[in-house]
Formats: structure tokens, sequence, C-alpha cells
């Protein structure tokens, strides 16, 4: 399902499960008070058995996933790569991680050892500037996709998972 963050609050009381929510930069333009609050909605969502893949920039979202994906190293044709993939932890420790990097910056609290299960399988993607790669992407948590500018994160999030989903469901018809 793809969502707005001013649709999720309705989301919690409907008590669905196993549903996949996608945010392109949720946090744009809100005040960190509100950031607080989103993440809290996100969390209920995650911890009613559903998974949010998140397009963030957002120091503190990053490090609330479960999972993160770095795409880069930059934008456009420099773009399209996954440059890490795993817990916020160990993006910090990869040294091909921008992300990584922005997020050893400061204080870091670890959002705790959720055991994500096995989710979509993307093969060969390519749209726009992704280069057809392959990528695991975990259910029954928050993942988070992030990157520079241009690097390919809503391309992968809209263009190769959502209009997945939008083809499949075509193809049950």
């Amino acid at each position: 399902m793809k969502a707005s963050g001013s649709k999720l609050a309705s989301q919690l009381g409907s008590g669905l499960t196993g549903i996949t929510y996608i945010l392109d930069e949720p946090t744009i333009g809100l005040h960190p008070s509100d950031v607080t609050r989103l993440m809290k909605m996100i969390l209920l969502l995650r911890d009613q058995g559903n998974t949010v893949i998140i397009v963030e920039h957002d120091r503190e979202v990053i490090l609330s996933a479960d999972h993160v994906i770095d795409l880069g190293p930059g934008a456009g044709n420099k773009g399209g790569k996954i440059l890490a993939a795993g817990s916020p932890e160990e993006i910090m420790r990869n040294p091909d991680s921008v992300t990584g990097h922005y997020l050893s910056s400061g204080p870091v609290q670890s959002p705790g050892n959720l055991q994500l299960q096995e989710g979509l399988k993307i093969r060969n993607a390519f749209a726009n500037n992704l280069k057809g790669f392959d990528l695991d992407i975990p259910s029954s948590g928050i993942i988070a996709v992030t990157g520079v500018s241009g690097s390919g994160k809503s391309s992968l999030l809209l263009d190769v998972i959502y209009r997945s989903y939008i083809l499949k469901q075509t193809q049950r018809m």
C-alpha cells in the first residue's frame, strides 16, 4: 500500500497485518516533534506485523530502521548501485557507505534486535539509473532506503517495487 504520513493514523486502528507500506520521504518539512510522532506511528505499524519501507534522509529515522539499504555513490549516472545493506550498525561499519559516515557523526541508540522475516526478492532491477542489481528486502520491520539525492531511492520504491505490485495485481484479474 502506498501511503502518506497523514493516512497512517487511520491504518493503526484497522488491525491489518502483513501489509507493506511505502513512504517516500515522509519527514520532509516536519518539525522534529512531528517526526517523533510519525516514527511512533511507524513503529506501531511494524509491531502489528507490517512492513514499512521508507525513503529517508533523516538520521534519527534511519537509525530507527531495522534494515537499511544505502544507494549511491552519487546522483544520476553515478548512482543506482547498492553500497551497503544491513542493520544501522552494519551500515556504520561499512567503509563504502556514505550513509554510514553520516550515521556515525553523533550519538547512536540501537533500535534492538528485531527478527526480520524473508521478504521481497528483487532480481536484475533496472529503472532510471538503477543498474540491474539484485536485492533482498526483509519484511516485518522498518526498512530505510537512503543515499544521496538522485541515487535511485524513489526509483527503487516507486518504479520497481510499487510498479511490480501493480503489475502483479493486474495479472491476477
